[in-house]
């Protein structure tokens, strides 16, 4: 190998002696630090986006909970800033059961909301975060029929089998599974037709510019038919303008869900109506 190149081999290998190592760790670790205190005194939130109904796109069809943090200074903080650093840690579980209480609660205190809540696959066998099921499944049952639990695509196929029992059990509850990120490439076939999700969301980069793009039309549309054909409900992410919707209609998508319609906010309408009513 020449000199040249084994010395931009020796920069870039990982080592406790190289800066940009030392640099990503340190960020991390700030992260990580971040969210371990909003946890320690539950400075957490969910943000809800809307997903429409595609035929009727003034209409929602559920909504998404979303995870935030509050930082040292107050800021609301998105998962994307952190959820890589932790998801493979406790404290992504803990986070994890505290977004699901923040969502049950939600449901609890409105009959109309229906709703999902990401988790992990990790979390299955987490004893905090099915307490917290369990205790508001048994303080208001019908909550589960409005419940869904979105699990990205790759946490599934980390542990197939552990989530198609966690999904038989729970679905007897009345509670509905969305797998996210459909498509991103983690997904055996073999198991696609074991694990019987509900929902199946197509994964953004499917979606951005789909309305200028054959082969992402061709990709949609394919996985459009398999989720027809397995009998789920389809919600395309990502929706950022008019000509993407028009042409995932067209395709037959069943749920829209993007900044074309709404960004997550952590003030949403049931919850301006509550504190202006309560202010009055």
């Amino acid at each position: 190998m020449p000199a040249s190149i084994n010395r931009v081999v020796a920069d870039v290998a990982p080592g406790s002696d190289n800066p940009l190592n030392f640099a990503l760790t340190k960020r991390d670790q700030r992260t990580i630090d971040m969210v371990a205190a909003a946890v320690r005194q539950k400075q957490v939130l969910l943000a809800y986006q809307p997903i429409m109904q595609a035929r009727d796109q003034s209409k929602v069809a559920f909504y998404e909970g979303l995870i935030r943090v509050l930082d040292e200074t107050g800021r609301v903080i998105p998962a994307g800033a952190f959820l890589e650093a932790i998801e493979n840690l406790e404290l992504g579980r803990q986070l994890d059961t505290l977004a699901l209480d923040e969502g049950l609660r939600a449901l609890h205190e409105n009959p109309e909301l229906r709703l999902s809540i990401n988790m992990s696959a990790r979390s299955i066998g987490y004893e905090p975060w099915n307490r917290v099921l369990d205790k508001w499944l048994k303080q208001n049952e019908l909550i589960g029929e409005r419940l869904i639990l979105e699990i990205t695509e790759s946490s599934a196929m980390g542990v197939p089998e552990l989530v198609v029992d966690f999904m038989d059990r729970l679905q007897l509850r009345g509670i509905c599974f969305a797998m996210d990120d459909f498509g991103a490439g983690y997904t055996a076939l073999r198991y696609f037709k074991e694990f019987c999700f509900d929902v199946i969301k197509i994964d953004g980069q499917f979606i951005k510019g789909i309305a200028d793009d054959p082969d992402n039309q061709a990709m949609t549309s394919a996985m459009i038919s398999i989720a027809k054909h397995f009998d789920m409900l389809t919600v395309a992410e990502f929706v950022e303008c008019e000509a993407d919707a028009q042409k995932l209609v067209s395709l037959g998508v069943d749920c829209l869900q993007g900044y074309h319609f709404a960004a997550a906010t952590t003030r949403p309408a049931w919850l301006r109506d509550k504190h202006l009513s309560q202010a009055v």
